[in-house]
Protein backbone atom coordinates (compact mmCIF):
# COMPACT_ATOMS: atom_id res chain seq x y z
CA UNK A 1 0.00 0.00 0.00
CA UNK A 2 1.59 3.52 -0.94
CA UNK A 3 1.82 5.84 1.72
CA UNK A 4 0.87 8.77 0.15
CA UNK A 5 -1.41 8.33 -2.52
CA UNK A 6 -3.87 5.39 -3.72
CA UNK A 7 -4.13 3.29 -6.81
CA UNK A 8 -7.16 1.61 -8.19
CA UNK A 9 -6.00 -1.69 -6.28
CA UNK A 10 -6.18 -0.01 -3.43
CA UNK A 11 -9.73 1.57 -4.15
CA UNK A 12 -10.81 -1.80 -4.92
CA UNK A 13 -8.97 -3.15 -1.74
CA UNK A 14 -11.15 -0.71 0.59
CA UNK A 15 -14.44 -0.95 -0.89
CA UNK A 16 -14.37 -4.80 -0.54
CA UNK A 17 -13.78 -4.18 2.94
CA UNK A 18 -16.69 -1.53 3.77
CA UNK A 19 -19.06 -4.22 3.61
CA UNK A 20 -17.92 -5.18 6.64
CA UNK A 21 -17.40 -1.85 8.75
CA UNK A 22 -19.56 -0.87 12.05
CA UNK A 23 -20.50 2.29 12.15
CA UNK A 24 -21.57 4.69 14.38
CA UNK A 25 -23.19 8.28 13.23
CA UNK A 26 -24.74 10.44 15.69
CA UNK A 27 -25.86 13.97 15.03
CA UNK A 28 -29.19 16.15 13.27
CA UNK A 29 -31.15 14.44 11.52
CA UNK A 30 -33.81 16.05 8.89
CA UNK A 31 -35.52 15.85 5.93
CA UNK A 32 -34.62 17.49 2.38
CA UNK A 33 -37.61 18.17 0.53
CA UNK A 34 -36.88 19.19 -2.96
CA UNK A 35 -39.64 20.86 -5.47
CA UNK A 36 -38.50 20.62 -9.09
CA UNK A 37 -40.71 23.14 -11.51
CA UNK A 38 -40.84 25.70 -14.50
CA UNK A 39 -41.36 29.29 -14.02
CA UNK A 40 -43.01 31.41 -16.62
CA UNK A 41 -44.72 34.09 -15.33
CA UNK A 42 -45.23 36.72 -12.25
CA UNK A 43 -47.90 36.41 -10.11
CA UNK A 44 -50.01 38.50 -9.93
CA UNK A 45 -50.87 38.55 -6.47
CA UNK A 46 -47.08 39.82 -5.92
CA UNK A 47 -44.37 40.49 -8.00
CA UNK A 48 -43.05 36.93 -7.13
CA UNK A 49 -42.68 34.42 -9.77
CA UNK A 50 -44.65 30.86 -9.91
CA UNK A 51 -42.74 27.91 -9.79
CA UNK A 52 -45.19 25.30 -11.70
CA UNK A 53 -44.21 21.79 -9.32
CA UNK A 54 -43.65 18.99 -11.78
CA UNK A 55 -41.19 16.12 -9.34
CA UNK A 56 -40.86 16.39 -6.13
CA UNK A 57 -38.14 14.51 -4.36
CA UNK A 58 -37.90 13.84 -0.78
CA UNK A 59 -34.46 12.49 1.21
CA UNK A 60 -32.50 12.10 4.37
CA UNK A 61 -30.80 14.62 5.18
CA UNK A 62 -28.21 15.96 7.71
CA UNK A 63 -26.85 12.97 9.47
CA UNK A 64 -28.86 11.68 7.18
CA UNK A 65 -27.06 12.14 4.23
CA UNK A 66 -24.03 10.57 5.84
CA UNK A 67 -25.78 7.45 6.59
CA UNK A 68 -27.01 7.61 2.61
CA UNK A 69 -23.39 7.97 1.55
CA UNK A 70 -22.15 4.49 4.32
CA UNK A 71 -24.78 2.27 3.15
CA UNK A 72 -23.70 3.01 -0.66
CA UNK A 73 -20.84 1.53 0.50
CA UNK A 74 -22.11 -1.56 2.13
CA UNK A 75 -21.67 0.25 5.74
CA UNK A 76 -23.45 -1.57 8.48
CA UNK A 77 -24.79 1.81 10.09
CA UNK A 78 -26.25 2.82 13.69
CA UNK A 79 -27.91 6.24 14.02
CA UNK A 80 -28.32 7.59 16.95
CA UNK A 81 -30.44 11.44 17.34
CA UNK A 82 -33.44 13.15 18.42
CA UNK A 83 -36.38 13.28 16.64
CA UNK A 84 -39.84 15.38 17.22
CA UNK A 85 -42.83 13.18 18.18
CA UNK A 86 -44.71 14.15 14.71
CA UNK A 87 -45.06 12.61 11.20
CA UNK A 88 -42.35 13.88 9.83
CA UNK A 89 -40.40 11.62 12.31
CA UNK A 90 -41.87 8.96 11.47
CA UNK A 91 -41.44 9.35 8.04
CA UNK A 92 -37.02 9.66 9.09
CA UNK A 93 -37.60 6.32 11.06
CA UNK A 94 -39.38 4.68 8.42
CA UNK A 95 -37.02 5.18 5.45
CA UNK A 96 -33.88 4.57 7.92
CA UNK A 97 -35.68 0.94 8.23
CA UNK A 98 -35.83 0.64 4.95
CA UNK A 99 -32.39 1.40 4.25
CA UNK A 100 -31.62 -1.56 6.85
CA UNK A 101 -30.02 0.86 9.50
CA UNK A 102 -30.31 0.14 12.87
CA UNK A 103 -32.53 2.35 14.66
CA UNK A 104 -32.06 1.31 18.47
CA UNK A 105 -30.97 4.82 19.43
CA UNK A 106 -33.50 6.91 18.26
CA UNK A 107 -34.93 8.82 20.86
CA UNK A 108 -38.16 10.78 19.93
CA UNK A 109 -39.15 13.89 22.21
CA UNK A 110 -42.68 15.46 21.73
CA UNK A 111 -41.23 19.06 22.46
CA UNK A 112 -39.48 19.00 19.56
CA UNK A 113 -40.43 19.26 15.72
CA UNK A 114 -38.18 17.47 13.30
CA UNK A 115 -36.48 19.52 10.53
CA UNK A 116 -37.70 19.40 7.14
CA UNK A 117 -35.95 21.69 4.66
CA UNK A 118 -38.42 22.34 1.76
CA UNK A 119 -36.53 23.87 -1.82
CA UNK A 120 -38.07 25.30 -4.44
CA UNK A 121 -35.93 25.02 -7.71
CA UNK A 122 -36.89 26.02 -11.23
CA UNK A 123 -34.46 25.52 -13.76
CA UNK A 124 -31.51 23.78 -11.37
CA UNK A 125 -31.92 27.08 -9.70
CA UNK A 126 -32.61 27.21 -6.17
CA UNK A 127 -35.59 30.14 -6.09
CA UNK A 128 -37.00 29.22 -2.26
CA UNK A 129 -35.98 27.40 0.96
CA UNK A 130 -38.66 26.86 3.81
CA UNK A 131 -36.96 25.50 6.92
CA UNK A 132 -39.30 24.13 9.56
CA UNK A 133 -37.56 22.99 12.93
CA UNK A 134 -36.41 22.79 16.11
CA UNK A 135 -32.67 24.33 17.40
CA UNK A 136 -32.91 24.48 20.96
CA UNK A 137 -30.42 21.66 22.93
CA UNK A 138 -31.77 18.53 23.68
CA UNK A 139 -32.49 18.36 27.51
CA UNK A 140 -30.18 16.39 30.06
CA UNK A 141 -32.91 13.41 29.86
CA UNK A 142 -32.98 12.93 26.89
CA UNK A 143 -29.06 13.16 26.37
CA UNK A 144 -28.74 11.10 29.02
CA UNK A 145 -30.97 8.48 27.59
CA UNK A 146 -29.30 8.64 23.82
CA UNK A 147 -25.87 8.29 25.46
CA UNK A 148 -27.01 5.27 27.49
CA UNK A 149 -28.78 3.39 24.12
CA UNK A 150 -25.03 4.71 22.49
CA UNK A 151 -23.14 2.87 25.15
CA UNK A 152 -23.72 -0.74 23.69
CA UNK A 153 -23.48 0.53 20.27
CA UNK A 154 -20.34 2.41 20.90
CA UNK A 155 -18.57 -0.88 22.05
CA UNK A 156 -19.03 -3.27 18.87
CA UNK A 157 -18.36 0.17 16.37
CA UNK A 158 -15.20 0.33 14.47
CA UNK A 159 -15.87 4.39 13.29
CA UNK A 160 -17.83 7.13 14.70
CA UNK A 161 -19.12 9.96 12.96
CA UNK A 162 -20.64 13.17 14.54
CA UNK A 163 -22.46 15.21 12.18
CA UNK A 164 -23.49 18.60 13.67
CA UNK A 165 -25.74 20.75 11.87
CA UNK A 166 -26.40 22.66 15.04
CA UNK A 167 -30.28 21.95 16.11
CA UNK A 168 -29.36 21.01 19.35
CA UNK A 169 -28.74 17.03 19.45
CA UNK A 170 -24.69 17.22 19.79
CA UNK A 171 -24.66 19.07 22.91
CA UNK A 172 -20.84 19.69 24.57
CA UNK A 173 -21.18 17.24 27.18
CA UNK A 174 -22.89 14.35 25.00
CA UNK A 175 -19.82 15.12 22.40
CA UNK A 176 -17.19 14.89 24.97
CA UNK A 177 -19.35 11.44 26.62
CA UNK A 178 -18.92 10.10 23.30
CA UNK A 179 -15.23 10.43 22.58
CA UNK A 180 -14.36 9.33 26.11
CA UNK A 181 -15.92 6.30 25.43
CA UNK A 182 -14.43 5.90 21.83
CA UNK A 183 -11.05 6.52 23.12
CA UNK A 184 -11.62 3.61 25.98
CA UNK A 185 -11.50 1.31 22.76
CA UNK A 186 -9.65 3.16 20.44
CA UNK A 187 -12.36 3.90 17.71
CA UNK A 188 -11.56 6.76 15.76
CA UNK A 189 -14.60 9.86 15.85
CA UNK A 190 -14.30 11.99 12.96
CA UNK A 191 -16.74 15.14 13.22
CA UNK A 192 -18.72 17.76 10.81
CA UNK A 193 -18.53 20.50 12.79
CA UNK A 194 -20.58 23.90 13.73
CA UNK A 195 -20.75 26.79 14.88
CA UNK A 196 -17.59 28.84 16.48
CA UNK A 197 -16.43 27.08 19.53
CA UNK A 198 -14.54 24.49 17.97
CA UNK A 199 -12.92 23.29 21.97
CA UNK A 200 -16.35 21.46 22.48
CA UNK A 201 -15.20 18.99 19.94
CA UNK A 202 -11.72 18.44 22.09
CA UNK A 203 -9.72 14.87 21.23
CA UNK A 204 -11.57 13.81 18.32
CA UNK A 205 -9.61 12.01 15.70
CA UNK A 206 -10.52 14.40 12.99
CA UNK A 207 -12.85 17.64 11.74
CA UNK A 208 -13.76 18.07 8.09
CA UNK A 209 -15.07 22.34 8.25
CA UNK A 210 -15.27 23.78 5.33
CA UNK A 211 -13.49 26.96 4.67
CA UNK A 212 -16.22 29.54 5.97
CA UNK A 213 -16.57 27.24 8.79
CA UNK A 214 -12.97 27.26 9.99
CA UNK A 215 -13.35 31.39 9.36
CA UNK A 216 -16.11 31.42 11.25
CA UNK A 217 -14.32 29.55 14.10
CA UNK A 218 -11.46 30.88 13.93
CA UNK A 219 -11.95 34.82 13.02
CA UNK A 220 -9.15 34.42 10.16
CA UNK A 221 -10.37 35.61 6.87
CA UNK A 222 -9.34 32.63 4.62
CA UNK A 223 -8.63 34.67 1.21
CA UNK A 224 -5.03 32.89 0.51
CA UNK A 225 -2.92 30.09 1.52
CA UNK A 226 -0.93 31.49 4.16
CA UNK A 227 -4.20 32.35 5.63
CA UNK A 228 -5.48 29.00 5.33
CA UNK A 229 -2.61 27.78 7.11
CA UNK A 230 -3.00 29.70 10.03
CA UNK A 231 -6.45 29.00 10.56
CA UNK A 232 -5.83 25.07 9.79
CA UNK A 233 -3.13 25.26 12.44
CA UNK A 234 -5.03 27.09 14.68
CA UNK A 235 -7.70 24.61 15.18
CA UNK A 236 -5.58 21.55 14.89
CA UNK A 237 -3.78 22.54 18.14
CA UNK A 238 -7.02 24.20 20.19
CA UNK A 239 -9.20 21.09 19.42
CA UNK A 240 -6.69 18.79 20.66
CA UNK A 241 -7.30 17.13 16.88
CA UNK A 242 -5.03 14.08 15.29
CA UNK A 243 -6.09 15.80 12.15
CA UNK A 244 -7.78 18.08 10.22
CA UNK A 245 -9.22 18.41 6.53
CA UNK A 246 -10.74 21.52 5.54
CA UNK A 247 -12.84 21.44 2.93
CA UNK A 248 -12.75 24.10 -0.03
CA UNK A 249 -15.60 23.60 -2.13
CA UNK A 250 -14.47 23.36 -6.00
CA UNK A 251 -10.79 23.76 -5.14
CA UNK A 252 -10.84 20.28 -2.88
CA UNK A 253 -9.16 19.99 0.18
CA UNK A 254 -6.19 20.71 2.62
CA UNK A 255 -5.00 18.13 5.34
CA UNK A 256 -3.43 19.40 8.21
CA UNK A 257 -1.60 17.09 10.49
CA UNK A 258 0.86 17.96 13.53
CA UNK A 259 4.96 18.62 12.46
CA UNK A 260 3.80 18.24 8.95
CA UNK A 261 3.38 20.34 6.02
CA UNK A 262 0.19 20.62 5.13
CA UNK A 263 -1.22 18.69 2.08
CA UNK A 264 -3.57 20.35 -0.71
CA UNK A 265 -5.77 18.51 -2.79
CA UNK A 266 -6.96 20.07 -5.86
CA UNK A 267 -10.87 18.68 -7.30
CA UNK A 268 -10.05 17.59 -10.40
CA UNK A 269 -11.66 15.82 -13.59
CA UNK A 270 -14.90 17.10 -12.98
CA UNK A 271 -17.47 19.87 -13.50
CA UNK A 272 -19.14 21.54 -10.59
CA UNK A 273 -22.56 21.77 -10.42
CA UNK A 274 -23.29 21.60 -6.55
CA UNK A 275 -21.31 21.37 -3.69
CA UNK A 276 -23.90 20.66 -1.28
CA UNK A 277 -23.60 17.40 0.19
CA UNK A 278 -19.71 16.76 -0.57
CA UNK A 279 -18.79 17.57 2.89
CA UNK A 280 -20.46 14.79 4.34
CA UNK A 281 -19.26 12.40 1.47
CA UNK A 282 -16.04 13.69 2.59
CA UNK A 283 -16.56 12.97 6.23
CA UNK A 284 -17.89 9.87 5.33
CA UNK A 285 -14.96 8.39 3.46
CA UNK A 286 -12.28 9.31 5.68
CA UNK A 287 -14.09 7.52 8.44
CA UNK A 288 -14.30 4.72 6.73
CA UNK A 289 -10.97 4.68 5.32
CA UNK A 290 -9.05 5.09 9.02
CA UNK A 291 -11.57 2.16 10.07
CA UNK A 292 -10.54 -0.46 6.55
CA UNK A 293 -6.76 0.33 7.79
CA UNK A 294 -6.09 3.40 5.61
CA UNK A 295 -3.56 6.38 6.75
CA UNK A 296 -4.74 9.83 7.63
CA UNK A 297 -3.39 10.82 3.61
CA UNK A 298 -4.35 7.90 1.39
CA UNK A 299 -8.40 8.11 2.99
CA UNK A 300 -7.99 12.04 2.35
CA UNK A 301 -6.76 10.71 -1.10
CA UNK A 302 -10.04 8.45 -1.33
CA UNK A 303 -12.69 11.14 -0.04
CA UNK A 304 -11.27 13.96 -3.09
CA UNK A 305 -11.72 11.47 -5.32
CA UNK A 306 -15.40 10.77 -4.29
CA UNK A 307 -15.92 14.20 -3.61
CA UNK A 308 -15.51 14.88 -7.31
CA UNK A 309 -18.25 12.96 -8.37
CA UNK A 310 -20.68 14.13 -5.84
CA UNK A 311 -20.06 18.31 -6.86
CA UNK A 312 -20.88 16.94 -10.33
CA UNK A 313 -24.60 16.07 -8.80
CA UNK A 314 -27.27 18.45 -8.46
CA UNK A 315 -28.44 18.33 -4.27
CA UNK A 316 -27.16 16.35 -1.36
CA UNK A 317 -25.47 13.20 -3.05
CA UNK A 318 -23.86 9.98 -2.68
CA UNK A 319 -20.54 8.57 -4.90
CA UNK A 320 -21.82 4.98 -5.80
CA UNK A 321 -18.66 2.13 -5.85
CA UNK A 322 -18.14 2.14 -9.83
CA UNK A 323 -18.58 6.04 -10.13
CA UNK A 324 -15.27 6.28 -7.31
CA UNK A 325 -13.57 3.48 -9.32
CA UNK A 326 -14.22 5.31 -12.47
CA UNK A 327 -13.04 8.61 -11.38
CA UNK A 328 -10.16 7.07 -9.86
CA UNK A 329 -9.02 5.08 -12.73
CA UNK A 330 -9.51 8.64 -14.93
CA UNK A 331 -7.33 10.32 -11.75
CA UNK A 332 -4.71 8.06 -11.50
CA UNK A 333 -4.00 6.89 -14.75
CA UNK A 334 -2.44 10.23 -15.60
CA UNK A 335 -5.14 11.38 -17.89
CA UNK A 336 -8.33 13.02 -16.96
CA UNK A 337 -10.39 12.11 -19.89
CA UNK A 338 -8.44 9.65 -22.45
CA UNK A 339 -5.85 7.64 -21.18
CA UNK A 340 -7.71 5.56 -17.95
CA UNK A 341 -7.57 2.36 -16.16
CA UNK A 342 -9.14 -0.27 -17.69
CA UNK A 343 -11.67 -1.44 -14.68
CA UNK A 344 -12.61 2.75 -14.74
CA UNK A 345 -13.19 1.89 -18.34
CA UNK A 346 -15.27 -0.88 -17.97
CA UNK A 347 -17.29 0.70 -15.94
CA UNK A 348 -17.89 3.50 -17.93
CA UNK A 349 -18.52 1.78 -21.56
CA UNK A 350 -21.05 -0.26 -19.65
CA UNK A 351 -23.02 2.66 -18.69
CA UNK A 352 -22.78 4.20 -22.35
CA UNK A 353 -24.09 0.94 -24.07
CA UNK A 354 -27.14 1.06 -21.98
CA UNK A 355 -27.87 4.54 -23.51
CA UNK A 356 -27.68 2.75 -27.24
CA UNK A 357 -23.68 3.92 -27.58
CA UNK A 358 -22.08 1.64 -29.70
CA UNK A 359 -18.42 0.97 -28.76
CA UNK A 360 -15.50 0.16 -31.00
CA UNK A 361 -11.69 -1.28 -30.26
CA UNK A 362 -8.64 -1.68 -31.83
CA UNK A 363 -5.41 -2.77 -30.57
CA UNK A 364 -2.01 -2.33 -31.74
CA UNK A 365 1.85 -1.50 -30.74
CA UNK A 366 1.49 2.07 -32.54
CA UNK A 367 5.49 2.62 -32.39
CA UNK A 368 5.93 5.85 -34.53
CA UNK A 369 2.44 6.32 -35.28
CA UNK A 370 2.24 7.37 -39.18
CA UNK A 371 -0.54 8.34 -41.93
CA UNK A 372 -1.02 4.77 -42.07
CA UNK A 373 -1.94 4.66 -38.39
CA UNK A 374 -3.86 7.73 -38.35
CA UNK A 375 -6.17 6.63 -41.62
CA UNK A 376 -6.72 3.54 -39.85
CA UNK A 377 -8.40 5.01 -36.73
CA UNK A 378 -10.00 7.60 -38.24
CA UNK A 379 -11.98 5.13 -40.03
CA UNK A 380 -12.23 2.61 -37.08
CA UNK A 381 -13.77 5.70 -35.37
CA UNK A 382 -16.68 6.89 -37.96
CA UNK A 383 -17.91 2.48 -36.86
CA UNK A 384 -19.56 3.38 -33.63
CA UNK A 385 -19.75 6.20 -31.06
CA UNK A 386 -16.41 5.95 -29.21
CA UNK A 387 -13.24 4.58 -29.92
CA UNK A 388 -11.11 2.69 -27.50
CA UNK A 389 -7.75 1.87 -28.33
CA UNK A 390 -5.74 -0.81 -26.70
CA UNK A 391 -1.85 -0.31 -26.49
CA UNK A 392 0.68 -2.67 -26.05
CA UNK A 393 2.77 -1.99 -23.19
CA UNK A 394 6.47 -1.60 -23.83
CA UNK A 395 6.96 -5.43 -21.74
CA UNK A 396 4.49 -6.37 -24.37
CA UNK A 397 6.37 -4.96 -27.13
CA UNK A 398 9.44 -6.31 -26.42
CA UNK A 399 8.10 -9.53 -25.88
CA UNK A 400 6.41 -9.58 -29.49
CA UNK A 401 9.07 -7.73 -31.68
CA UNK A 402 12.40 -8.39 -29.83
CA UNK A 403 13.96 -5.91 -27.13
CA UNK A 404 15.54 -3.34 -29.83
CA UNK A 405 11.53 -2.90 -29.54
CA UNK A 406 9.94 -0.29 -29.07
CA UNK A 407 11.14 2.87 -29.61
CA UNK A 408 8.66 5.15 -28.03
CA UNK A 409 7.97 4.47 -24.51
CA UNK A 410 4.25 3.10 -23.50
CA UNK A 411 3.80 6.50 -21.80
CA UNK A 412 4.53 8.57 -24.50
CA UNK A 413 2.71 6.44 -27.18
CA UNK A 414 -0.53 6.72 -24.86
CA UNK A 415 -0.17 10.79 -25.30
CA UNK A 416 0.36 10.87 -28.76
CA UNK A 417 -2.91 8.38 -29.42
CA UNK A 418 -5.09 10.33 -27.53
CA UNK A 419 -3.78 13.54 -29.33
CA UNK A 420 -6.15 12.32 -31.84
CA UNK A 421 -9.61 13.34 -32.29
CA UNK A 422 -10.79 10.04 -33.54
CA UNK A 423 -9.81 7.98 -30.31
CA UNK A 424 -11.77 8.66 -27.41
CA UNK A 425 -9.92 6.25 -24.44
CA UNK A 426 -6.32 4.73 -24.57
CA UNK A 427 -5.80 1.29 -22.11
CA UNK A 428 -2.57 0.25 -22.18
CA UNK A 429 -2.52 -3.68 -21.59
CA UNK A 430 0.28 -6.04 -20.59
CA UNK A 431 -0.29 -9.27 -22.16
CA UNK A 432 0.42 -10.14 -25.27
CA UNK A 433 -2.76 -10.18 -26.97
CA UNK A 434 -6.08 -7.83 -25.75
CA UNK A 435 -7.93 -10.95 -25.27
CA UNK A 436 -8.41 -10.31 -21.61
CA UNK A 437 -8.78 -6.37 -22.39
CA UNK A 438 -11.74 -7.20 -24.76
CA UNK A 439 -13.38 -9.71 -22.07
CA UNK A 440 -13.64 -6.78 -19.79
CA UNK A 441 -14.75 -3.81 -21.78
CA UNK A 442 -17.04 -6.22 -24.07
CA UNK A 443 -16.88 -3.74 -27.29
CA UNK A 444 -19.83 -3.60 -29.75
CA UNK A 445 -17.53 -3.49 -32.94
CA UNK A 446 -13.86 -5.32 -32.82
CA UNK A 447 -11.65 -3.59 -35.43
CA UNK A 448 -8.45 -4.87 -36.88
CA UNK A 449 -6.39 -5.03 -40.02
CA UNK A 450 -7.60 -7.13 -43.14
CA UNK A 451 -4.35 -8.63 -43.03
CA UNK A 452 -6.17 -10.90 -40.79
CA UNK A 453 -8.89 -13.23 -41.40
CA UNK A 454 -11.36 -12.99 -39.68
CA UNK A 455 -11.46 -15.97 -37.12
CA UNK A 456 -7.45 -14.99 -36.65
CA UNK A 457 -8.43 -11.93 -34.68
CA UNK A 458 -7.98 -12.40 -31.17
CA UNK A 459 -11.12 -12.02 -29.37
CA UNK A 460 -13.97 -12.40 -32.25
CA UNK A 461 -15.57 -14.91 -31.18
CA UNK A 462 -16.23 -13.53 -27.97
CA UNK A 463 -17.74 -10.17 -29.60
CA UNK A 464 -19.69 -12.15 -31.75
CA UNK A 465 -21.10 -14.71 -28.89
CA UNK A 466 -22.17 -10.90 -26.93
CA UNK A 467 -23.78 -10.05 -30.71
CA UNK A 468 -21.06 -7.60 -31.44
CA UNK A 469 -19.25 -7.77 -34.97
CA UNK A 470 -15.77 -7.66 -36.39
CA UNK A 471 -14.84 -5.10 -38.94
CA UNK A 472 -11.49 -6.03 -41.26
CA UNK A 473 -10.05 -2.33 -41.81
CA UNK A 474 -7.29 -1.90 -45.13
CA UNK A 475 -3.82 0.12 -44.41
CA UNK A 476 -2.81 2.51 -46.01
CA UNK A 477 -0.34 1.18 -48.65
CA UNK A 478 3.26 1.74 -47.78
CA UNK A 479 3.09 2.86 -44.54
CA UNK A 480 4.64 0.86 -41.53
CA UNK A 481 6.44 1.24 -38.88
CA UNK A 482 9.07 -1.20 -39.87
CA UNK A 483 9.38 0.50 -42.85
CA UNK A 484 10.46 3.41 -41.06
CA UNK A 485 12.68 1.64 -38.53
CA UNK A 486 14.18 -0.12 -41.68
CA UNK A 487 15.07 3.46 -43.50
CA UNK A 488 16.13 5.22 -40.03
CA UNK A 489 18.87 2.38 -39.13
CA UNK A 490 19.60 2.40 -43.08
CA UNK A 491 19.11 -1.32 -43.77
CA UNK A 492 16.00 -0.58 -46.02
CA UNK A 493 16.80 -1.09 -49.60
Amino acid sequence: MNTHAVDISDIEAFLAKTSRIQAVVVGDLMLDEYLWGATERISPEAPVPVVNVGREDLRLGGAGNVVNNLRVLGAHVVLASVLGDDRDGEVIRERLQRAQVDVDALVHDHSRTTSRKTRILAGNQQMLRIDRESTQEIGQQVEEQLLQKLSLKIAAADVIYLSDYGKGVLSESLIQGIISQAKQKNIPVVVDPKGADYVRYRGATLLTPNRKEASLATGINIDDECTLCEAGSQILASAQLQALVLTRSEQGMTLFQHNAKPIHLPTRGREVYDVSGAGDTVLTMIGLGLATGFSLIQAAFMANIAAGVVVGKVGTSTASPDEIVEAAGFLVAGSQTKICDPHALQIMLRRLRQMGRKVVFTNGCFDILHAGHVSYLQRARELGDLLVVGLNSDASVRRLKGNSRPLVPEADRAVILAALSCVDHVVIFDENTPLELISLLQPDILVKGNDYAEAEVVGADLVQEWGGRVELMPFVTGRSTSALVSKISGTSK
